[in-house]
């Protein structure tokens, strides 16, 4: 695992996440994913699938800022800002958010197994 092949995940991530791509996004969370939204609420796997399939979050505009990246074995820590638009249960929102995203190399590919996320104030 390099971090060319982070990077190549995270923009895979990135394009699912716009494009509501529940097949890719099943395929980039590994089953046991646990991730703290910006609410502090701890999700699963299939809480995140599920907030797409209702149409409960559709993101218009998403641009990465990758900031620090760091492979440790078998795993990959990376820290970013996301400028993100979009729209959350039905309320529009622009906001600025950071989040540390934690990927694991399997057998079947390199999956987010872990992160957080959080406004940032700008």
């Amino acid at each position: 695992m390099t971090k060319a092949d982070i990077l190549s995940q995270e923009n895979k991530l990135y394009g699912a996440i716009k494009d509501r791509d529940i097949n890719v996004l099943e395929e980039l969370l590994h089953d046991d994913l646990l991730f703290v939204i910006p609410s502090g609420a701890v999700i699963t796997k299939e809480m995140d699938l599920q907030s797409y399939r209702d149409g409960n979050l559709m993101i218009r505009n998403l641009i990465p800022h990758v900031e620090h990246l760091n492979i440790i074995d078998d795993t990959a820590v990376i820290t970013l800002t996301l400028e993100l638009k979009g729209n959350y249960g039905g309320d529009d929102f622009e906001s600025k958010f950071r989040y540390i995203r934690v990927w694991k190399a399997f057998s079947s590919g390199i999956k987010v197994i872990g992160g957080s996320g959080m406004i940032v104030n700008v």
